[in-house]
């Protein structure tokens, strides 16, 4: 605690005030009665001095007049123990205490209170407790309300029983109720609440509360119904369980009882609850209601409600509304700017929310962190670095928002390394960053990567963490260890629908199409809900293997079984099944039924079967469709040059390449990457660029040599795996 200097003010005033005091003791000496009313007056005023000046954090300055007082009732020893307690200076607390000429019951309670405000030891606090000659009721909620806060109910429960009925009801009952809520012991908290004989409304409110929180409405509303008196604080539990139960059309109908009976007016805490919920429900014209009803009370526009009501438009995407409540707003905190720049970037509107952040008085780790979002958003990454390394501190949320940036923006490479950094530094990954950063390994087929990263969560106890289960069995898959990628599957104890899309996904991306089937069958007995990813998933499972017959069946139960719409990717998928089965015409014919216009997926399908089934019809007709969708990819090109090759079309091929040519369009060229001590080396199809291309071409043509000479020695005797085995004995 920061002491003040004392101001001359407070230096006449006290000068004054013991001047007064003095004078009035003197003449008092002259009499043998009690003190008389100015002097009674004088202490009063010095007490209450004290008490204000403590509240102010001008802790010195209530030390002085406590010191300078002549005489001092019990109050004043009180009021300065309650004072150095309420600035965390309980040495001094205790010093007052231990010096006090008298002691009352109310010095023992103001003493055990500072020491439960300050969560002093609740054993030594027991034992002062135990010493009182005295108790009322205030000494036992007070020493109930310690045994609470410090977790130690079998204490509170003991003591709870020992206190004399009359002390009981509702200050101690009410500690322990509250306490036992606060902590999700509903039964605890009911039992107290029917043993109490004086039941009046904090004590009902805080049930009903307790009750909505436990999802338990209908007993909530059994009690709010039989309160013969309520308050603000009942009517916004029951409101607010409503909403939180999913039930907004209650709580909405229960708000509007309040409203109209008006016994009890809203406060800024009901009204906080209603937008909240009109946010959540996506409820805009019952939100603009209550704005409305705010503009026409008597209801000082605080900053809680104008947060509420920014945090409100914005979600629902009425930035208009949301920028006019900041903008009329006197006051506004980092909560009001955030909001603000959340919705705009969400909206897709990051120029206006960069503006907005760089207007902020006062920028914290959440509004950078939006921004690195927003930028990712649109593609920026470099704009997303340079936030990054600018921000004055970072949390580890903010480091995730930057390395699902690069993943998201395909920086696989610059995820992983800045993850290492991560480690490196003061913020732990959580489960969130453990997610990006296995994709970003997935992606890049590193697998000692992953073993790696998979290895940190082990250490970090996050392996039972579903999302980062499910990336793990995403990131085998990835890496083709699909037996891995099963075990963690079978390890998670309730797997959700990603779970199983992710293990199927993995099946079908390692051409294990019958264990995909499999799996997709277990999901169904399990009664959970499959969705239009896990067909995408199976129908690519069945493409893999040649279940036409299964895939058709698969198809069809989308829309029959489950309501789900097939969209542009399942045609594509199905069109590759019968493409792989040789069945063109039907795939043809699947894509002359199509809903909506086909995407370049679906003919890049018919192609690609096109050209190993040697149909060039369907070919020309699949080319000249991707080549209206995407004129500048050279695949179409290609593919349908080689087939007219392979069907002895030469002129029709030689046409083909000169019209690629004539468009200057080039095939991507083929890449390849590996890691070498964490590093990821690119390698492009006629790229001399790499720093060690000389070392690296001289050693591929070191082993193009061995290799020969192990071949001629051997002869015709060893087989290509083996002479591949000794060459690399050779460079191990």
């Amino acid at each position: 605690m920061v002491m003040r200097p004392i101001s001359k003010n407070v230096l006449i005033y006290r000068h004054s005030l013991c001047l007064r005091l003095n004078s009035t003791l003197a003449l008092s000496n002259y009499k043998p009665n009690p003190p008389t009313t100015t002097t009674s007056t004088t202490i009063f005023q010095c007490n209450s001095q004290i008490s204000k000046l403590a509240r102010n954090g001008n802790l010195q300055e209530a030390e002085a007049i406590f010191k300078a007082m002549p005489q001092r009732s019990i109050v004043s020893w009180n009021a300065m123990i309650s004072a150095y307690a309420a600035n965390g200076k309980m040495s001094k607390a205790c010093q007052v205490f231990d010096e006090m000429p008298v002691r009352a019951t109310t010095s023992y309670n103001a003493m055990i209170t500072a020491m439960v405000k300050n969560k002093c030891d609740m054993v030594k606090a027991h034992d002062l407790f135990r010493e009182m000659p005295e108790k009322n009721a205030v000494s036992y909620a007070a020493m109930i309300t310690g045994f609470v806060k410090a977790g130690m109910f079998d204490e509170a429960e003991s003591l709870y029983g020992e206190t004399p009925v009359e002390f009981r009801d509702p200050v101690a009952s009410n500690v322990l109720l509250s306490g036992y809520l606060r902590g999700g012991r509903l039964e605890e908290a009911v039992r107290v609440f029917e043993g109490m004989v004086v039941k009046e409304v904090v004590s009902c409110s805080a049930m009903v509360d307790g009750f909505c929180k436990m999802g338990k409405l209908v007993e909530a509303r059994r009690l709010f119904d039989e309160m013969s008196e309520r308050n603000v604080v009942t009517w916004t539990a029951m409101i607010d369980g409503y909403f939180k139960g999913g039930f907004f059309e209650d709580g909405f109908a229960l708000f509007l009882r309040m409203r109209r009976e008006g016994d009890v007016s809203v406060n800024a805490n009901t009204l906080a609850v209603m937008f909240k919920a009109c946010r959540d429900f996506d409820r805009y014209r019952e939100g603009s209601q209550i704005h409305g009803l705010v503009s026409r009370m008597p209801l000082e526009f605080d900053l809680f409600l104008g947060n509420s009501m920014i945090s409100m438009y914005s979600k629902l995407g009425f930035m208009g509304e949301a920028k006019a409540v900041f903008g009329v707003m006197k006051n506004k905190d980092s909560v009001s700017w955030n909001s603000l720049i959340t919705g705009l970037v969400q909206r897709g509107q990051v120029s206006e929310a960069y503006e907005l952040f760089e207007k902020m008085p006062s920028k914290d780790i959440v509004s950078w962190t939006d921004m690195i979002k927003g930028f990712s958003g649109k593609g920026e990454i470099s704009k997303c670095v340079e936030l990054f390394r600018t921000m004055p501190e970072k949390d580890d949320v903010t480091w995730t928002a930057m390395i699902s940036a690069f993943v998201s923006n395909g920086c696989y490479s610059e995820a992983v390394s800045l993850f290492r950094e991560m480690l490196r530094g003061k913020a732990f990954p959580n489960s969130y960053t453990f997610s990006s950063v296995l994709s970003a390994a997935a992606s890049l087929a590193a697998l000692v990567e992953g073993l790696q990263i998979h290895a940190r969560v082990v250490k970090m106890n996050m392996e039972d963490d579903l999302s980062v289960q499910n990336s793990l069995v995403s990131m085998y898959s990835k890496t083709g260890n699909a037996r891995d990628a099963y075990k963690i599957f079978l390890s998670i104890g309730d797997p959700n629908i990603v779970s199983y899309n992710t293990m199927i996904s993995g099946f079908s991306y390692n051409g294990f199409g019958k264990e995909a089937v499999k799996l997709f069958s277990g999901l169904e007995s399990t009664g959970t809900e499959p969705n239009s990813v896990t067909f995408l998933a199976l129908l690519s499972a069945c493409a893999h293997v040649g279940y036409v017959d299964l895939g058709w069946k698969y198809f069809s139960s989308m829309k029959s079984s489950y309501g789900i719409e097939p969209g542009p990717d399942h045609y594509a998928c199905m069109v590759d099944l019968l493409g792989r089965g040789g069945m063109l015409d039907e795939a043809y014919r699947l894509i002359s039924s199509m809903p909506f216009e086909p995407h370049s997926g679906v003919w890049g399908s018919l192609l690609g079967a096109s050209k190993t089934c040697l149909r060039v019809d369907l070919a020309e007709v699949a080319a000249k469709k991707l080549i209206e969708l995407e004129p500048d990819s050279a695949t179409p090109y290609v593919v349908l040059s080689q087939l007219y090759s392979l069907a002895g079309k030469n002129r029709d091929a030689d046409r083909i390449r000169s019209i690629k040519k004539s468009k200057r369009i080039k095939k991507d060229p083929g890449s390849s990457w590996i890691i070498i001590k964490g590093k990821v080396h690119n390698f492009l199809a006629g790229d001399e660029s790499h720093s060690s291309l000389e070392e690296i071409a001289f050693t591929l043509k070191m082993i193009e040599k061995d290799y020969k000479l192990i071949s001629i020695s051997h002869g015709s005797s060893i087989h290509h795996s083996e002479a591949c085995k000794e060459v690399q004995r050779n460079y191990s």
